[in-house]
């Protein structure tokens, strides 16, 4: 016997919202700019500025174009390493936005994007060598998050969506706690893409009651 699926009906009441339903060409409502590194087939590294991911305990989603060099790297390599920026490097990766690693450069890209073999000669940045994989990081960058991939899920709309595992976490000593693995709040200040706008953080508003660092340079962690 299959159970029927219970039918609903969308409720029609109109409470005069001041709401106005939108089509907008983008969905970036505000997300931290990170900037991938992954292999090239000649092994060297690519970068590649992204701001569509997140993440879920040591588990990153990160959303990509499936026909782009990035994509085609994760295909045949599957690590990489996510470089987040701060505020002060903005200018470097709209840089590297109008670069592309593939030669020649492919026709759906954006007019006036090209090739470059060396992506961080033309950021004016330089490589680390990582600690778990392969793909290098970005010096200049304060945090490098290393990650195996666990599957690539292609989507409609030459889109893909990548899995990857977090394997290490580096971070410039001065944003952390001393003495601990935790991330001081009021010292990290992320570059925000905001609708195509570059922007970094505001006066903090509050704490959540679950956050473990309370105050600069203390952690309350409960046992």
């Amino acid at each position: 016997m299959t159970d029927t699926p219970t039918q609903y009906e969308r409720p029609t009441t109109d409470l005069g919202s001041a709401h106005r339903s939108i089509t907008p060409s983008i969905l970036y409502f505000g997300t931290p700019v990170g900037v991938i590194s992954t292999l090239n087939e000649s092994g060297s590294t690519n970068l590649a500025p992204i701001s569509s991911y997140w993440g879920l305990d040591d588990l990153l989603v990160i959303g990509l174009a499936a026909t782009g060099h990035t994509v085609a790297n994760l295909r045949r390599h599957p690590e990489l390493v996510l470089n987040l920026c701060s505020v002060s490097q903005w200018e470097s990766v709209e840089c590297l936005g109008r670069l592309t690693g593939a030669h020649p450069v492919p026709r759906q890209k954006p007019s006036g994007t090209q090739f470059a073999a060396d992506k961080f000669g033309a950021a004016g940045w330089t490589p680390l060598a990582s600690t778990s994989v392969i793909p290098e990081r970005v010096t200049e960058l304060p945090v490098h998050l290393e990650a195996a991939v666990t599957g690539i899920r292609d989507e409609a709309d030459q889109l893909a969506v990548v899995f990857a595992r977090c394997q290490a976490v580096h971070v410039l000593d001065e944003l952390t706690v001393a003495g601990t693995s935790h991330i001081d709040p009021g010292k990290w200040n992320p570059l925000i893409y905001n609708f195509r706008h570059y922007f970094g953080l505001g006066t903090r508003l509050g704490i959540a009651a679950r956050a473990e660092v309370r105050a600069a340079g203390r952690c309350e962690v409960e046992a």
